[in-house]
């Protein structure tokens, strides 16, 4: 009897790609997407995010084309909960969210998974650049060969069971393969553009969403230096992240960026280049994917998406935060970002910063 998978599809080419691949393979296979909000959810007039119409016709369209079942379940309720209101959330309280690493944990690889089981089936399928590998029993997550693709940074908070029910048959392909894959295979979305930005918020004006979405204001309050003077005014908290420069609408005669706020003053924090770098941090919520990690490990570490691996050591506390020191010091380290730590191409784990 064949393995059955579920292919998350998004109506993009990496999870068409994906459905290809493991067809080919005789896997026994249907397409989801998931409906995860509708456009009046999210005050958009027009279909022009992930997850909308058109993407599902795509998605729909290659499943058809491969002799699959097709279908769409509906997470929305879920999807508001764990991704968008904690989005909402963590800006409010000073952070700078990570909602794909949260529609990752909460919607692929848990409501979907709940979907595998009921279903009956084996696997679930997603086009991550990514790979698992087993080995003496554990399985291990690791970087996709494409290092420009390379997702593993977003996947960090998988479980051992979950590794064991996922498939990421591109983790050994490059970008342009992909496409050339899709190409021959004549799928109507081989060419079609990445989406790059926050599904929901596809115009990237995060503090418009926001207000819009919560019907709040968030009042005006003061830039201050470091030292806590006066410097300024900003236009409400949630409009700043760590590292900020552009946007700050006020000149100070030199380059200044937010390296802070502080809720309970409602200020912000303007500091130079200089003063944004930072060598320690904690993390918490973390996730290892390693058996028995000892209490400092040597490691590379990256605190952005798209940042190099920089050396660092992290140090599990007895709360089992985790305590990481970087050998050289990093820019506009972020609360609310995720921490993931390397050794190689292995994920060792990641956590959430505070």
């Amino acid at each position: 009897m064949n393995n059955k998978a579920i292919i998350a599809m998004s109506g993009g080419v990496d999870s068409s790609v994906a459905a290809y691949l493991l067809t080919s393979r005789g896997y026994d296979c249907i397409g989801a997407t998931m409906k995860l909000y509708d456009n009046d959810d999210i005050m958009l007039s027009r279909e022009k995010t992930c997850c909308s119409l058109d993407d599902i016709e795509d998605a729909r369209s290659v499943a058809r084309k491969l002799g699959m079942p097709y279908y769409v379940f509906n997470f929305k309720d879920e999807f508001k909960q764990k991704v968008i209101d904690k989005f909402i959330s963590t800006y409010e309280n000073g952070g700078t969210p990570n909602p794909c690493i949260d529609c990752n944990r909460y919607l692929k690889f848990e409501k979907l998974f709940q979907r595998m089981k009921e279903l009956e089936f084996d696997y679930v399928v997603t086009g991550h650049y990514a790979v698992v590998e087993k080995k003496d029993g554990w399985y291990y997550l690791k970087k996709g060969k494409d290092e420009s693709k390379d997702q593993s940074y977003v996947l960090y908070s998988l479980s051992q069971e979950q590794l064991s029910h996922i498939l990421f048959p591109l983790g050994e392909y490059s970008k342009s393969e992909i496409r050339k894959i899709a190409e021959s295979q004549g799928f109507v979305n081989a060419n079609k553009k990445d989406s790059q930005d926050i599904c929901f918020v596809p115009d990237g004006n995060y503090a418009g969403f926001i207000e819009k979405y919560t019907g709040k204001t968030y009042p005006d309050g003061d830039f201050v230096d470091v030292n806590g003077n006066i410097i300024g005014r900003h236009k409400g908290i949630i409009r700043y992240t760590n590292g900020q420069r552009k946007g700050l609408g006020v000149a100070f005669g030199k380059p200044m960026y937010v390296s802070g706020k502080d809720i309970s003053k409602n200020t912000v924090t303007l500091s130079t280049n200089e003063e944004l770098y930072s060598d320690t941090l904690t993390a918490v919520d973390f996730n290892w994917l390693i058996p028995n990690p000892d209490k400092a490990i040597k490691c590379n570490a990256r605190v952005r998406y798209n940042m190099k691996e920089q050396s660092a050591t992290a140090y599990i506390n007895e709360d089992n935060s985790v305590k990481i020191v970087f050998e050289k010091p990093q820019r506009a380290i972020t609360k609310g970002q995720a921490v993931v730590l390397y050794d190689g191409d292995t994920v060792l784990g990641g956590g959430t910063i505070l």
